[in-house]
């Protein structure tokens, strides 16, 4: 009897810590005393279908020098999941999908295109010799380290070669000798005429096509690249426009290793020379080099916003992607959308609750009655759990929830039937409440672990070939369930016990049989 009163106690105490978390506007956990410091914020994390937000599919662009492998994408994902982190995003999703698809959910963002620009960009800083030729801010370059494939379409603008005048030969048949020799200046068009001016009253016309041709791109020099930097901060210049400071360090012995004995010796031959900084091959800022820097620190400027130069920094500080990354599908949830769904599952989950409760309640009397209590409860500690562990809440989750209620009543069911067939064996009501656990804890076990290894798969399944919907679900169902084997087997049996020696435990009737006596314990 001690041990029961003990049980009431400890379940008293967990339903008041899981109202508690459950409420809405919970102040979260701010502990600073004896110099311990704990802040914990408890709030429920909805993701992306409920709040709204963004999935981009991320697809490898592979090549015979990029090869999307096993190993550089694991890579690509952590420089991803890395850059979306410093973007202050809550409650982020980053998975691999197959052998080269990254999938980037993004709950509650604002600016997808701008995130996308964050995340998906290769991120390959060059500090390039532009030598004497100044490269405006967008201009698109290839390197000694390559080119963009935009080159080969013609999306950069070349001259064409200087114009020059040109002299055909006529043949002498269509002039007489003394016809003078006619001459051509061409014209920057693709198509060329010449007139042959005679003494005879037939017109000579010479047509001549030219197909131009562009001249291969120029190839700048790299002198390093984003491998060396060590640091990268927005700052502000003297006009309060942003800038980023960035400093470069060594992570070799190698010559090529020494960022700032390279840029140092760069600086100092190229003094009065233009350094362009090129990010995937595009010019960013092309500055002149006022003095040697010796320093490995130095100052990117350019026509950026203060959230671009962020971005850009969140670029340099997570390295280059180990294989490029375009982007094949994204699709964005409105906030709007997510609140109907969460208002719908609400009331899907209280219609629920409501007929499970009715028919314990109808059906078993007293023992249903105490089963609702224990079932509320149920609800409360899930509900906390999803809360403090915490788990990010979905539609497929909030349907996982709803479907573990109806599991949960099934181990009640159980019990209640064996504890009415002991009843009508005559025996007292403790020792049918003890048979009835008894006998129906193996159905309740074996059932509830199978659910639990099924849930095991499904989350597995989730995980590795990016069904984040099904992962959801199987989460909060697995939760669901081993919280149901603790309210029916301990909160229920508990509850139970505490009414055994009261007068409404010895009618046969709140037990849902013909109304005689129960004998007492």
């Amino acid at each position: 009897m001690q041990r029961n009163t003990h049980l009431l106690i400890f379940i008293v105490i967990l339903a008041i810590v899981a109202i508690w978390v459950d409420l809405p506007t919970n102040p979260g956990i701010h502990i600073d005393f004896a110099g311990i410091k704990i802040s914990r914020d408890i709030k429920v994390h909805e993701g992306l279908d409920l709040q709204g937000g963004l999935q981009v599919i991320l697809q490898a662009k592979e090549s015979e020098d990029t090869p999307a492998n096993a190993e550089t994408m694991a890579a690509a994902k952590g420089i991803v999941e890395n850059r979306v982190n410093a973007l202050g995003v809550s409650e982020p999703l980053i998975q691999l999908q197959g052998s080269n698809r990254i999938i980037v959910e993004l709950p509650g963002i604002k600016d997808p295109a701008q995130a996308i620009q964050t995340f998906g960009r290769t991120g390959l800083l060059e500090f390039i010799d532009a030598g004497s030729t100044f490269l405006p801010d967008g201009t698109i370059v290839t390197t000694t380290l390559g080119g963009p494939a935009s080159l080969a379409t013609g999306e950069e603008t070349l001259p064409l070669a200087p114009t020059t005048p040109l002299t055909p030969t006529v043949a002498p048949t269509l002039a007489p000798t003394s016809a003078p020799t006619p001459t051509l200046a061409v014209t920057p068009t693709t198509e060329l005429t010449a007139t042959a001016a005679a003494t005879t009253t037939v017109p000579v016309t010479t047509t001549a096509t030219l197909t131009p041709t562009l001249p291969p791109p120029t190839i700048y020099r790299t002198v390093i690249t984003g491998r060396l930097l060590k640091t990268a901060d927005v700052s502000f210049d003297e006009t309060g426009k942003p800038q980023i400071h960035f400093s470069l360090q060594k992570v070799g012995n190698e010559p090529q290793d020494d960022g700032p004995k390279l840029f140092g010796d760069f600086t100092s031959q190229n003094v009065g020379k233009f350094l362009a900084i090129v990010l995937d091959k595009r010019v960013i800022s092309c500055p002149t080099i006022q003095s040697p820097i010796t320093d490995g620190e130095g100052r990117i400027t350019g026509k950026f916003t203060l959230q671009e130069a962020k971005n850009m920094v969140i670029v340099l500080k997570y390295g280059a992607l180990p294989v490029p990354l375009e982007v094949v599908e994204n699709r964005t949830v409105g906030p709007t959308l997510g609140q109907d769904s969460v208002r719908k599952s609400v009331v899907a989950g209280a219609i629920g609750l409501l007929i499970v409760m009715a028919f314990m309640l109808i059906y078993y009397r007293l023992p249903g009655f105490l089963a609702d209590v224990a079932l509320l409860l149920y609800a409360a500690m899930v509900f906390a759990l999803f809360k403090l562990i915490p788990v990010t809440l979905t539609l497929p989750g909030i349907a996982g929830f709803i479907l573990s209620i109806g599991m949960a009543i099934d181990a009640n069911i159980l019990i209640f039937e064996r504890m009415k067939e002991e009843l009508r064996w005559g025996k007292t009501l403790g020792a049918a409440i003890e048979a009835g656990f008894a006998r129906a804890w193996t159905s309740i076990r074996d059932s509830n672990f199978s659910t639990m290894i099924t849930c095991a798969i499904l989350f597995w399944f989730g995980m590795n070939f990016g069904a984040s919907i099904i992962r959801g679900f199987a989460l909060t169902l697995f939760i669901g369930v081993a919280v149901s084997m603790f309210t029916a087997i301990t909160v229920t049996r508990t509850f139970l016990r505490a009414i055994v020696n009261t007068e409404y435990a010895k009618s046969r009737w709140a037990f849902g049989l013909p109304p005689e006596k129960v004998e007492e314990v």
